[in-house]
């Protein structure tokens, strides 16, 4: 198919299913009506002939060229689609539900695409792996029941099982490609048993594997053939990382194994970390491996897992061949920003980058030398929609969709893809749709320093100014704070008791306080001195004897106070500050800050008692209790 002929491609969005028209046009495919209900999947068969689509009444078979509608089957809730390999037969696969009658519910059924007849009917309780698999011809089936491989003859489904092996263990199996199939069958690591991967020729199951290869840390893994089935890559995988280096577990590692059994080994890889994804090219005899803490590294191989290039470090992970093999992608998708590099395999040297972020699907055209990127959602519910690039590098269409869920190009048949030619092509002219999409780029405005409102003569935000009605004494006519001036500079931002005011901080005329405890103690001590000084004048003037008497209180918080008539006049001629103690007697303070050591040191022996561990610094505080008692007593008697 050259690049002025029409391709198509499919997608599903959230109310409709549509067939576009490939490049030069991007039009709706004629004679086409999708469905007026939300379609839940839709499958091309591999060769590109047929079309089928799911909406919860029912699946709809369609020829694809020309969008003729087929077949009808009335089946409700179908979640799952796939065709055969050559389009003969349809899988269908529903959610399992419990029959009244305690029967088993045939949930996976296989259907002639072309008569709509149901030919075979299966429990299926997984959907991962739900399908059967083909050989290429369709000669055979196989599908895994519990520890048994079993295999059918499509051609005589009533005929049941034709073959069966049974592998202790097994938890995943892959049938191969080629016309001399092969299935590896996996299994995992348990109880001290290492993990296995067996392959067998699948018209000799009852015979010895023919090759075979046992590892430790393998819970899971990934089976690759390559295109003609001689070559397997298996990745095993465990489901926790023993050193906590990656929450989706750990890589164990990356297996070659030849389908004969006359080759196999570890694939070497040079760079610490997981294997982000690997693919075969398909011309079958090399691979591509990203692998490696971000950024990654990308390795080409032979398929002896001899090294072939090195494509550098870069947050990659994700490879892809085109069909030809010519073009490979290596991009950085999912939680990494979305860059696309396109390698020539015949020069190894990069083509084009390309920026397609917010990618969660990408696939390449048949012809190879079209690069669909797609935002899906649930994946992600904004900025859904469909761009298609040339390999070249330029974007040549657009199609935004509000809701879309599922694309893909309708494939082409191996032996009706045309050729890649010789010379990178030069792109079409991009569609309409692109023109749209541009939009000229603003300047970026340069950043100036930071400078606060009040310097650039504005208002600060609501957000910082006082609520509780409180004036500020050094706050403007407009209700902006002014700027401190430098000490010794100016006495315009201070308060009339003689502080300079800091913006923000309260504005009671309450004194500051030394951070020093012994130097305030002393200031203390000396004032109490005056007062009591003062006091003795104050009655040898008016004829009294001896000292007024001084009541000391505790309140329920252990913090002492005086009472009022108790105080000197000198005090009680001062106003206390609520909150505040400097309207308490020398001796009152230091009455109570004794008391709050007391209880200080009841909580700790409280906590002693009911068996906390406390630190040297509370052990030693215990130690002050008699102390703290004494001079307390001496503190009253004065």
């Amino acid at each position: 198919m050259s690049s002025q002929q029409s391709q198509q491609f499919a997608f599903r969005a959230q109310k409709r299913l549509g067939l576009i028209g490939g490049t030069p046009s991007y039009e709706p495919i004629e004679n086409f009506d999708g469905p007026d209900v939300p379609a839940r999947t839709y499958q091309y068969s591999s060769d590109g002939r047929l079309f089928a689509y799911a909406v919860p009444t029912g699946v709809f078979i369609f020829q694809a060229e020309g969008a003729q509608l087929l077949q009808t089957l009335p089946l409700a809730n179908i979640v799952e689609l796939n065709f055969s390999p050559r389009g003969t037969y349809l899988s269908t696969w529903e959610r399992p539900v419990k029959a009244e009658d305690g029967s088993q519910h045939k949930n996976l059924r296989v259907f002639s695409a072309s008569t709509g007849e149901e030919l075979a009917a299966f429990t299926q309780k997984s959907q991962e792996g739900w399908d059967l698999q083909y050989t290429i011809s369709e000669s055979h089936a196989i599908r895994l029941v519990g520890q048994e491989v079993q295999v059918y003859r499509p051609a005589e489904w009533s005929k049941g099982i034709v073959d069966r092996l049974k592998v202790e263990n097994a938890t995943s199996v892959s049938l191969s490609p080629g016309l001399n199939p092969s299935i590896a069958v996996f299994v995992a690591e348990k109880k001290g048993q290492p993990a296995s991967v067996k392959i067998y020729s699948l018209t000799s199951l009852a015979g010895a594997p023919m090759a075979q290869k046992t590892f430790f840390k393998a819970d899971r893994s990934q089976i690759k053939w390559n295109t003609i089935g001689t070559q397997v890559l298996v990745l095993t995988q465990t489901e926790v990382d023993q050193n906590n280096k990656s929450y989706y577990g750990e890589t164990g590692g990356l297996y070659l194994l030849s389908a004969s059994g006359q080759f196999d080994c570890r694939v070497t890889l040079d760079k610490e970390g997981p294997v982000h994804d690997f693919a075969w090219s398909p011309n079958a005899r090399e691979f591509i491996v990203v692998y490696g803490f971000m950024p990654a590294k990308s390795t080409l191989f032979d398929q002896r897992a001899k090294t072939l290039n090195e494509f550098g470090t870069a947050f990659f992970n994700t490879v892809l061949f085109n069909p030809q093999g010519r073009l490979l992608a290596l991009a950085g998708f999912g939680n990494l920003a979305g860059n696309v590099d396109i390698y020539d395999r015949r020069t190894l040297n990069k083509v084009t980058s390309i920026d397609a972020a917010n990618t969660s699907h990408c696939e390449w055209s048949p012809d190879g030398r079209f690069l669909l990127t797609a935002t899906l959602s649930p994946r992600l519910r904004v900025d859904n929609g469909i761009k298609v690039w040339h390999c070249s590098g330029p974007l040549v269409h657009v199609q935004p969709v509000e809701e879309l869920y599922q694309t893909g190009w309708r494939p082409a048949h191996v032996d009706t893809a045309p050729p890649f030619p010789p010379q990178i092509p030069i792109s079409p002219p991009p569609a309409s749709s692109v023109a749209d999409q541009v939009v000229s780029p603003k300047p970026t405005p340069i950043k100036a320093a930071y400078r606060p409102p009040g310097a650039r003569g504005l208002e600060a935000s609501s957000v910082y100014k006082r609520d509780d009605g409180t004036p500020s004494g050094n706050s403007t006519p407009s209700g902006r704070y002014s700027r401190s001036p430098a000490p010794g500079r100016s006495r315009a931002n201070v308060n009339g008791n003689g502080r300079r005011h800091v913006p923000g901080a309260p504005t009671s005329p309450s004194p500051v306080r030394s951070p020093d405890p012994e130097k305030r103690g002393r200031k203390q001590k000396k004032k109490a001195g005056e007062k009591k000084a003062a006091g003795e004048v104050q009655q040898q003037g008016e004829g009294q004897q001896g000292r007024p008497s001084l009541e000391v209180q505790t309140n329920g918080n252990g913090n002492a106070k005086a009472s009022a008539d108790s105080l000197s006049p000198v005090d009680a001629s001062t106003p206390a500050t609520p909150g505040d103690a400097s309207g308490l007697d020398p001796i009152a303070k230091k009455v109570r800050n004794l008391t709050k050591k007391l209880k200080a040191i009841e909580e700790l022996k409280e906590k002693a008692k009911k068996g906390e561990r406390l630190e040297a610094t509370q052990l030693k505080k215990i130690d002050t209790e008699a102390e703290i008692r004494s001079e307390l007593s001496k503190v009253e008697i004065s």
